[in-house]
C-alpha cells in the first residue's frame, strides 16, 4: 500500500500551520485588547464560522466519500473483481474528512500572514 500524498499534504499542513493561525489569532487579539480596537471581534466571529462551515463541509465529504467507497466495492464484487483494500478505502475516507480543515488553515495563514500597516 502506498501512502496517500493528499492525505499526507493535509495532515502536516495542519500539524504545522494549526498552531501559526491560532498564535496569530491570540497575538492580533492581544493586540486590539491593549490598543481598545474592535477588530478582535471580527476575527472571532469569522473564526467561529470558518469553524463551523469547515465541520459541516467535512461531515458532508465524509459521508460522502463512505457511501462511493461502498458503492465501488460493491461492483467490485458484483463484477467479480478484488475490492480496494481497507487501508486504501479508509485513507481515502479520511483525506476527504480532513481537507476541509486543512484548506481553511491553509487560507488563514496566508491571510494573517500579510503585513498590515
Amino acid at each position: 500500500m502506498t501512502p496517500n500524498r493528499g492525505l499526507g499534504r493535509d495532515l502536516i499542513s495542519l500539524w504545522f500551520e494549526a498552531p501559526m493561525v491560532i498564535a496569530m489569532r491570540t497575538q492580533a487579539a492581544a493586540m486590539e485588547m491593549m490598543t481598545g480596537g474592535s477588530k478582535s471581534s471580527a476575527e472571532f466571529n469569522r473564526m467561529v464560522t470558518e469553524k463551523m462551515a469547515a465541520t459541516a463541509e467535512s461531515m458532508v465529504a465524509l459521508n460522502l466519500a463512505f457511501a462511493q467507497q461502498a458503492v465501488d466495492a460493491s461492483f467490485a464484487m458484483a463484477s467479480g473483481r478484488k475490492p480496494a483494500s481497507a487501508g486504501r478505502t479508509a485513507e481515502k475516507i479520511a483525506e476527504a474528512a480532513v481537507k476541509p480543515y486543512s484548506k481553511r488553515v491553509r487560507s488563514n495563514v496566508r491571510r494573517l500572514s500579510v503585513k498590515k500597516d
